[in-house]
């Protein structure tokens, strides 16, 4: 099933060729997705604009970034840009025809800033992990997903947590680098290490389950889809299709702790961002209470549809280019063997 683990006399993928299957797996799926979420964000800004010192949460299903709206970028910035959009077909070709297609892809670059090192650092760890708990617990101990899947997203969200409050601070007003060094100094001294990691919590409550979840279905329905095809080696499409089922179930069991995380990110920002005081010692539990009590409970759901939209591809083209790759240079370290 697995290209590590095929046979006794297979090589290894190495953990840099891990590196490399991952990184290319994050580019091409920032590069599918993120139009989608390009067009969202203009059907949204036209139907309610943003002012300036709010912020939205920019996703391409890989990552979430905080997008901030300052008066430096004004009518250039790409959620700003004018339009007339009748519904999300009509937004991708009036998009193309009065702005060129590369517009599609103007929220790229903070995309590809973040997702490319937290989804390295996340599925290189799985697969490092995954190899550990085989060789303790066995091959087939169903377990294994789980836990390697915890603690891969665990790491990879506590490693970019402080590297995406630097980058949204950064987002919101031109900073040199001296600037940027002087912020986190008076961040760090005023309110300790441990303030770079606000937004942590409610990214792991999200995070952390889909990644159990995610890769408990992923490694159960590539399993059964090769027993029905009879194959021993799962092909592109069976890795694409697992991924994109185990990542629809995934995100439609977490999005209530979505709902909650980007509420909190937003209030974080705004109150921090106009000095003002807010509950920001609320807790998840009471923020849901709060959600429930104004909207329902279809609250927690809020926004199904687009994350569907945009998670269940992202991850369908993440882990079979991530699998295509290892495979690729499974055979590659295999044929050097037997030159050897």
């Amino acid at each position: 099933m697995d290209p590590e683990s095929e046979g006794p006399h297979s090589v290894k993928v190495t953990p840099v060729q891990q590196v490399l299957a991952s990184c290319t797996g994050a580019v091409l799926t920032s590069l599918m997705v993120t139009p989608l979420d390009v067009v969202k964000i203009r059907l949204q800004a036209q139907n309610s604009a943003f002012s300036k010192g709010k912020c939205f949460v920019y996703s391409n299903g890989l990552m979430d970034h905080m997008c901030v709206c300052c008066e430096e970028t004004g009518s250039k910035a790409w959620y700003k840009k004018p339009g007339n959009f009748q519904g999300t077909l009509d937004a991708f070709l009036k998009i193309i025809r009065n702005e060129g297609i590369k517009s599609l892809w103007s929220g790229l670059p903070p995309t590809l800033v973040m997702a490319v090192p937290a989804t390295v650092i996340y599925f290189t760890c799985y697969d490092q992990l995954s190899a550990v708990l085989r060789s303790k617990l066995g091959e087939n101990e169903t377990r294994i997903p789980i836990i390697a899947g915890i603690m891969a997203r665990f790491g990879a969200v506590t490693v970019i947590s402080p590297l995406e409050l630097i980058r949204t601070k950064m987002q919101s007003k031109k900073f040199s680098y001296k600037e940027l060094h002087q912020f986190v100094s008076k961040k760090v001294s005023e309110d300790g290490w441990i303030s770079l990691w606000k937004g942590w919590a409610p990214t792991i409550l999200r995070d952390v389950p889909f990644s159990a979840i995610y890769w408990y279905n992923y490694e159960i329905l590539k399993k059964w889809f090769c027993e029905k095809s009879g194959i021993y080696e799962p092909s592109f499409m069976i890795n694409f299709t697992s991924g994109a089922l185990s990542g629809s179930f995934a995100a439609v069991v977490t999005l209530p702790f979505d709902v909650v995380k980007t509420q909190k990110q937003t209030q974080l920002w705004t109150y921090e961002s106009h000095k003002i005081s807010g509950p920001l010692h609320m807790s998840t539990w009471v923020i849901m209470k709060n959600i429930v009590a104004k909207n329902g409970f279809s609250g927690l759901f809020t926004g199904l549809i687009p994350r569907l939209v945009k998670i269940a591809p992202a991850c369908a083209i993440m882990i079979s280019t991530y699998e295509f790759g290892k495979a690729f240079f499974q055979r590659q370290n295999d044929q050097r063997e037997q030159l050897q």
